[in-house]
């Protein structure tokens, strides 16, 4: 599984365009993306074809960033899905640094999270059921 890269932006017109574009010009591939932000902060939290080419870009273009392994996880999609896996990360000190959602089957929603320590989230996440 690629990398998952948690980037901070200003929260101004035209930032994800030009981490989009910088992206693009490289040759790179968008595979998810999701992000925000409030007031003057932003983000955004993606994954790529390309994990060396992505970390170029992010260094030459003086982001701050933190990249992970990508754990897909598996989430009941029903109410308090994401409470019961969010709380058993929280209950074993393992802070998410950011989640992808990329769809549901039947009755369960798939992720990707990155975290701040893989091998205590790992059992966690990759739970069936």
């Amino acid at each position: 599984m690629p990398k998952q890269f948690v980037v901070q932006l200003t929260n101004h017109p035209g930032e994800l365009a030009r981490l989009s574009e910088t992206l693009a010009d490289r040759g790179v591939d968008l595979r998810a993306i999701g992000g925000g932000g409030i007031g003057e902060a932003g983000h955004v939290i993606m994954t790529t074809a390309d994990d060396d080419a992505t970390r170029a870009v992010l260094q030459e273009g003086e982001y701050t960033f933190v990249e992970g392994e990508s754990i897909l996880a598996e989430v009941d999609d029903r109410p308090g899905g994401m409470a019961h896996v969010s709380r058993a990360l929280a209950d074993a000190g393992v802070n998410v640094l950011g989640h992808l959602f990329l769809g549901r089957w039947g009755d369960r929603a798939t992720f990707t999270f990155v975290v701040d320590d893989p091998e205590r989230a790992r059992p966690i996440l990759e739970r069936k059921g």
